[in-house]
């Protein structure tokens, strides 16, 4: 079933702000490296602010140097979502004839653009709406896409000139194991087409990237360029800091232009032709555990893919990589660095910093000063701390109430999604509640005033005790 007119506005929507977050954060993603001094991310910010670029919906858009520390404040305190504008909406104040008209306008020629189409309509009744309202109903409908024949853009083939020049990154969905859903995070070699990482997980997130690329660093080597698109564990704050560390040139596509991706895309097509598409579901049935079927992927790479010669290179994948080594790889200690995270945080007089509900006692020299939290996402009881780029020891837990971060989501192992039994029978738990409170209740009858003695029953009275003491 389609989705309905408000759903897709909704939908739409929530497009526009993302591909705006993303329009910020390609701007700022080199300025706000922590790793810059206030001098180096003044001249290029500032260097950023002199330049026209192209806006989310390809308009030419210059932004102050304001504008873009605000951002950069954004994107160091919320990350990437802080970036993302919540989305609006409004009640359309134009005639929806003239808007369907102004779009009949731009199907007719696309080369109008939305002052001329305001100019026509302007000239046709009388009145026109504004030129920015009209360009953003184009960009709302994807009318902007539409080009003349002769401007249609013409994309040429690329490929690196040598291995670990350039990888490419990026999540596939996949099949379900164990009734929840997996992504193949995966990074290709753009020279050789040999797999460089490969990990299936249950989360498109940070820490299943991280599995996938950490053990790829340390037997491949560090590439100059990593290329990867604008899912959200891309345009995560880890990978950047990683990328930094090991001096890895990390590059996003930009939104509506493929120049470089045909090539992941490709053998995402071969993974779901010839490796996922034999995990049928009696087959998938089988796998026992996410381990199992990264072991079978790692099979298939190994014993069909990297060995079969490529049809545009017309090597073999993993014999045309190995043909430009040998490749250095990082030190053990070096990528532990650049697998940490790290958050900024400004020291209390009292010497102490806060984060995720921890509070740490820190050097008192630190007072004031704005430092530099690096730890494993899994373990916040082990913090360093890093000073205008320098270290300065570390902070020492004084209240610990959250042992990992909250983005550090281990992998559910089988079965962690199924209710436990808890032994608890609640409807026992209520009847002996309505016992204890019968036990304990107060007889009011019992505590009310005797009525009143009358004569006559005064003389009966009297009668029964002479009648006991004969008695």
């Amino acid at each position: 079933m389609g989705m309905s007119k408000a759903e897709e506005e909704e939908q739409a929507r929530l497009e526009r702000a993302r591909a705006v977050g993303l329009f910020r954060y390609m701007l700022i993603r080199e300025a706000a490296d922590p790793a810059l001094s206030t001098r180096q991310r003044g001249a290029m910010v500032r260097a950023i602010a002199a330049c026209e670029h192209a806006g989310p919906s390809g308009e030419p858009v210059r932004v102050t140097r304001w504008t873009l520390d605000v951002w950069i404040r954004a994107w160091r305190s919320g990350g990437f979502d802080a970036l993302v504008p919540s989305p609006r909406q409004s009640q359309p104040r134009t005639p929806p004839e003239v808007m369907e008209l102004a779009v009949a306008l731009k199907k007719e020629n696309p080369a109008r653009t939305a002052a001329q189409v305001q100019r026509i309509l302007k000239a046709q009744s009388g009145w026109a709406p504004d030129e920015r309202t009209i360009q953003r109903m184009f960009n709302r409908t994807g009318l902007t896409a539409l080009v003349t024949p002769q401007a249609a853009p013409v994309f040429g083939r690329f490929e690196a000139a040598r291995p670990n020049e350039i990888w490419t990154g990026d999540a596939l969905h996949a099949i379900r194991v164990d009734g929840r859903k997996t992504y193949l995070f995966a990074f290709l070699d753009d020279h050789s087409r040999a797999v460089m990482a490969a990990r299936f997980g249950f989360a498109e997130d940070t820490i299943r990237l991280a599995a996938a690329l950490r053990p790829a660093l340390a037997a491949r080597g560090v590439p100059e360029h990593a290329y990867v698109d604008n899912g959200s564990a891309f345009v995560d704050a880890w990978l950047l800091r990683a990328c930094a560390k090991l001096g890895i040139k990390l590059v996003h596509s930009q939104p509506g232009r493929p120049e470089g991706r045909g090539k992941i895309e490709r053998f995402f097509r071969t993974v779901r032709g010839q490796f996922l598409a034999e995990l049928t579901e009696a087959r998938a049935a089988q796998v026992k555990d996410l381990a199992e079927v990264n072991k079978l992927f790692t099979a298939w790479t190994e014993t069909v893919y990297h060995v079969r010669e490529h049809s545009e290179t017309g090597q073999p994948p993993l014999a045309r990589w190995e043909a430009g080594g040998p490749f250095p790889v990082p030190a053990p200690a070096d990528l532990a660095e650049a697998f940490r995270w790290s958050e900024w945080r400004t020291v209390t007089k009292t010497a102490t910093v806060s984060m995720h509900g921890n509070r740490y006692q820190v050097d008192p020299g630190l007072a004031r000063r704005r430092v530099e939290l690096v730890f494993d996402p899994f373990d916040l009881t082990v913090l360093s701390v890093r000073s205008g780029g320098q270290d300065a020891g570390t902070a020492t837990p004084h209240h610990i109430t959250r042992h990992a971060h909250p983005k550090a989501r281990p992998e559910p192992l089988p079965g962690d999604d199924i209710p436990r039994a808890t032994g608890i029978d609640y409807l026992a738990l209520l009847g002996k509640q309505h016992d204890k409170q019968a036990a304990g209740r107060v007889n009011y009858a019992a505590l009310a005033s005797p009525p009143p003695a009358t004569a006559d029953s005064a003389g009966q009275q009297q009668e029964e005790e002479e009648g006991d003491s004969r008695g």
